[in-house]
């Protein structure tokens, strides 16, 4: 089974007698559902509804009671402390980087005592420790996730697109029950009355190109790159372009729609 350190991500430690209640406040996913068996994908989200942060929980009560392992893209460790520090007011929470903690997935067989990723099952197992044995690089788990059409954090156009426009629904990153968090009105709303008319998604590219650039179908703007490896990549797209001829540059793209979106 491939197993990879995921090298550009970051661990923090939320503790404190308030640590679940603070995040459930924050988060968009519902905090009761955090075991050590169900990690959670979550976003925190501006006013609007637009991501300024996407990142995965694990229980971290092995260490500390009640305590939440945060798994973040390294270069957005240090603002989301700040900002987590800026919510924090007098509640009894505590807000550390981890720096001896790393993330780890493997992927391909079944693992036994680690969590599977709670994005999407194909996806395989995802956890957080100091060590493991490894047989991968990142580039292979990026490779694996791009076949399965999933989005990383890197592909999020933060504080420009909506929430669920990242897929948050169909990949577990969203609860519509949990009561109250920072950008939950508009989120629920657009769930529930509107159709999206942009998402990430999944293309297979043809020809050179360069992250960031622009998509057009028909000479009319669609959407952008965000990202790629060889020849998959993810773009942030009109939905309503995602049938017809596109173009990046001088590159063809071609929406690789995955089975475990529905279509729109």
């Amino acid at each position: 089974m491939p197993i990879a350190r995921l090298t550009d991500r970051a661990v923090l430690r939320i503790g404190g007698a308030d640590a679940r209640a603070y995040l459930q406040d924050l988060v968009t996913n519902d905090l009761d559902r955090l075991t050590p068996e169900t990690p959670l994908w979550a976003g925190l989200l501006s006013a609007q509804g637009k991501p300024l942060f996407d990142m995965l929980l694990f229980d971290g009560g092995d260490v500390e009671p009640g305590a939440v392992l945060v798994d973040i893209l390294a270069t957005a460790a240090e603002a989301l402390a700040k900002r987590l520090t800026m919510y924090r007011l007098r509640r009894a929470v505590t807000i550390t980087a981890e720096p001896g903690l790393h993330v780890f997935a493997g992927w391909d067989e079944p693992s036994i005592g680690v969590p599977a990723d709670p994005q999407l099952p194909a996806l395989g197992t995802r956890w957080i420790a100091g060590a493991a044995e490894t047989n991968a690089g990142l580039p292979d788990y990026a490779r694996h996730r791009l076949a399965l059409g999933v989005p990383d954090s890197a592909d999020l156009a933060l504080d420009r697109m909506l929430w669920l426009e990242t897929n948050a629904v169909e990949l577990n990153g969203v609860s519509f029950t949990k009561g109250c968090y920072v950008g939950q009105e508009n989120t629920a709303r657009m769930h529930h009355r509107d159709k999206l008319r942009r998402r990430l998604l999944p293309v297979t590219i043809d020809g050179e190109v360069e992250d960031g650039a622009a998509i057009t179908a028909d000479g009319i703007a669609a959407g952008e790159l965000r990202s790629h490896a060889g020849t998959r990549g993810i773009v942030y797209l009109k939905v309503e372009t995602a049938g017809r001829p596109l173009v990046a540059g001088d590159a063809t793209v071609t929406v690789d729609w995955p089975n475990w979106l529905p279509t729109d």
